[in-house]
């Protein structure tokens, strides 16, 4: 028998990183952490209530400023590719959620009327009565 490893059966040590790389890379995954809590955040303050918006542009500012750190950070000290993925799917839904805010802030009375609408509603009729009332009060797009 052969005990002598070949080529395929060598193992590669991964290189001890210095104190100041494992620090260097554990601000970046706090910077990530906090990247994906203001992501999700913004998301799920929004559903919310529309009264909520002004905190749901906040915690967007905040991801777009984290993500662009982030992404900044990733590329200079070639990160992990989890991080620049994640951080740049983080992006998008960033991007996302700023038309939602402009767009519901434009139509602010409108959405806060059809929430309040909906909330009242017991069955699907009266939901269907809410969404036809939201569809009136918003502008007609004129051939």
């Amino acid at each position: 028998m052969n005990t002598t490893p070949g080529p395929a059966g060598q193992q590669r040590a991964k290189p001890r990183l210095s104190e100041a790389a494992k620090a260097s890379l554990a601000k970046t995954h706090t910077l990530f952490r906090m990247f994906v809590v203001s992501v999700l955040g913004s998301f799920f303050v929004y559903q919310l209530d529309v009264t909520y918006l002004w905190l749901t542009g906040v915690l967007t500012a905040a991801s777009i400023t984290l993500g662009i750190v982030l992404l900044v950070r990733a590329a200079r000290l070639k990160e992990s590719k989890l991080v620049l993925v994640g951080t740049i799917s983080g992006l998008v839904v960033s991007a996302i959620m700023v038309l939602l805010i402009l767009v519901t802030a434009v139509f602010f009375d409108e959405v806060r009327e059809y929430q309040a609408c909906v909330g009242r509603a017991l069955t699907d009729k009266a939901q269907s009565a809410c969404r036809i009332q939201l569809q009136d009060s918003l502008p007609r797009q004129v051939p």
